[in-house]
């Protein structure tokens, strides 16, 4: 469904009952809200499930670019507020992640709980040059042509081998990506620098990495929760960047444990 939030046409789903805890699903740039699929089949018979896609992505309006980290956030708090949610329990992974951060800071009301997937919290000066790279050949190339690289980054090779459909499926998501989004996207996580936020945060905080993700490495978890007061880690064995996909019920088991001990 669409509806205005932030003067751009947001895309959302809305799933479950009214009266049940609701949780907020943001995912990783190049994708959409199907990448959370699974953890809506898992979690839905106890909880509502909000899922939208970023600005740029998906079905949601690509509006003006560059973007900002701080624009993204006010996505995300103008989407809650035109479905008039006060409160939620957020999850989100990579991008998303940056999103719950720079959010939880900024509106520590609106927000039960935090669980920050395959993020971090800081860009290193030293990769830069490979965002740089990545935004000119989809500026030149198209998505396209950003495909086989991505999906090397965020799945291993024995995942890729037992579960082509899934990562069919991912192609998919990356290919229909907006050229507009994914560099406005790129350009808003070239600026991340909110390490020094990071103990303003004081609601329950679940870390979830891959143990093996390549760009948002488990040591960026261990940054955050050094820093985060109320915070717990979990690295989960063999996977990559997309955590939530090639251990997902591992990734569920955790994730609902976490929000059933928060609610």
């Amino acid at each position: 469904m669409l509806i205005n939030a932030n003067n751009i046409k947001v895309n959302y789903e809305l799933e479950g009952a009214e009266n049940a805890p609701l949780v907020m699903f943001s995912h990783s740039l190049a994708a959409n809200l199907r990448m959370w699929d699974d953890q809506a089949r898992s979690l839905h018979n106890n909880f509502r499930v909000l899922r939208y896609d970023t600005r740029g992505h998906g079905q949601t309006e690509v509006g003006k670019v560059p973007y900002s980290l701080e624009l993204l956030t006010t996505d995300c708090i103008s989407l809650l507020d035109a479905l008039q949610i006060e409160t939620v329990h957020f999850v989100g992974l990579s991008l998303g992640g940056m999103i719950g951060q720079s959010a939880a800071m900024q509106y520590p009301g609106r927000f039960r709980s935090l669980s920050l997937c395959d993020t971090t919290s800081y860009m290193p000066p030293d990769i830069l040059g490979s965002w740089e790279d990545r935004i000119e050949i989809a500026k030149t190339n198209g998505m396209s042509a950003l495909v086989e690289t991505t999906i090397t980054r965020w799945f291993s090779e024995q995942f890729q081998s037992d579960h082509k459909a899934v990562i069919d499926a991912v192609r998919s998501m990356i290919e229909t990506t907006p050229v507009d989004g994914y560099c406005g996207c790129a350009q808003s996580i070239m600026d991340l620098d909110i390490t020094a936020g990071l103990s303003t945060i004081s609601v329950p905080t679940l870390l979830l990495v891959g143990e093996n993700d390549p760009g948002t490495p488990v040591s960026a978890h261990r940054i955050m929760h050094e820093n985060i007061k109320h915070s717990e880690l979990n690295i989960l064995p063999n996977a990559l960047h997309l955590s939530n996909i090639e251990e997902s019920k591992l990734f569920n088991r955790i994730l609902f444990d976490f929000l059933e001990r928060n609610l």
